[in-house]
């Protein structure tokens, strides 16, 4: 099988910024949809976004905790979002739709990773459910804005997939949960919405990515204690990184979903996977954890995840 996934040669890489990727790029009169974009990487994200002229909308399961976040810079919006409550995702696209505007960028950058099972909405295992399922439909409810603006789609994904393909079993751990297969399991489904949402969305003008953003200790750690991380080599007992070169700062993890959403170099291209500012090579028969995996980009696997999900969520832009 033939594939896209070829580095461009952007001229960027695992050191560059989200302000590096920018330079020279003009986003006013651009609106963009940033998912977590009140932390981590998704913080540093809005920041660069809107240094560059957008306007970017938040949307945030705590708007009391975003609203601190993103206090004193200017063009950003708040709105109110669960990704793990399907209502919640149908009331934020129904406010933004009311609002008449057009999306010209969604990166979907907020997720949960490695947390104990957690069970959400119909008893949904909250990690597919969250990074991927409550995505889906929030890309699908915005579709009209989203094809009306040509936007681009960016899916934040992670190495993480190497893990795990899909489940097509069993997706909801329903026996047996692996919290870090379980993110596989939910890095990879981001992978393949990008593939799919990619082919649906060409002949609109909507174009999608997915991407590893990097290594970076940000609050997505949350869920893993101190001795897991120090056992992972990490970090030392006191907090301390223990091989720092090992670790993207959040204004370098934040780059390559600032590049994949923004950067000319990538007209033309859709449906592949991202990694240090530029387009990942398929993962090595070695297992390094590195490039993409094919169970990720699979296109019949995409369009079988695609159908899924829409049954699960009741939602599908394309339908009919």
């Amino acid at each position: 099988m033939t594939t896209a996934q070829h580095k461009i040669g952007s001229g960027f890489g695992a050191k560059s910024t989200a302000d590096d990727v920018l330079k020279g790029i003009d986003l006013t009169g651009k609106l963009a949809v940033v998912t977590g974009g009140y932390s981590g990487i998704g913080l540093e994200t809005t920041r660069a976004l809107t240094k560059a002229g957008a306007r970017v909308v938040v949307p945030a399961r705590r708007p009391d905790t975003a609203r601190e976040a993103v206090a004193g810079l200017d063009g950003v919006e708040l709105d109110e979002l669960d990704l793990g409550d399907l209502e919640s995702v149908r009331g934020f696209a129904d406010r933004f739709l009311a609002s008449g505007r057009t999306v010209d960028l969604v990166i979907d950058s907020a997720g949960i990773m490695a947390c104990p099972e957690t069970r959400v909405g119909p008893g949904w295992e909250a990690q597919f459910a969250t990074n991927h399922l409550g995505h889906f439909a929030l890309v699908n409810r915005l579709w009209p804005a989203i094809a009306a603006g040509g936007a681009r789609v960016v899916s934040v994904s992670s190495t993480g997939h190497h893990s795990s393909g899909i489940r097509w079993d069993d997706v909801h751990w329903s026996h047996d949960y692996d919290k870090w297969e379980a993110y596989g399991q939910a890095k990879t489904a981001n992978v393949l919405f990008a593939v799919h949402l990619d082919r649906l969305g060409a002949d609109h003008g909507v174009r999608a990515f997915a991407l590893h953003p990097g290594g970076i200790l940000t609050p997505l750690q949350r869920h893993l204690a101190t001795e897991e991380m120090v056992e992972r080599g990490w970090i030392d007992e006191d907090g301390n990184l223990l091989n720092p070169d090992a670790f993207k700062t959040p204004e370098q993890g934040a780059a390559t979903q600032v590049w994949a959403a923004t950067s000319p170099q990538l007209d033309g291209l859709g449906g592949v996977y991202l990694e240090d500012c530029d387009i990942a090579e398929p993962a090595p028969a070695d297992g390094e954890r590195i490039g993409v995996k094919s169970w990720a980009t699979d296109p019949e696997q995409a369009a079988r995840l695609w159908k899924l999900s829409a049954d699960l969520t009741g939602v599908d832009a394309f339908a009919g």
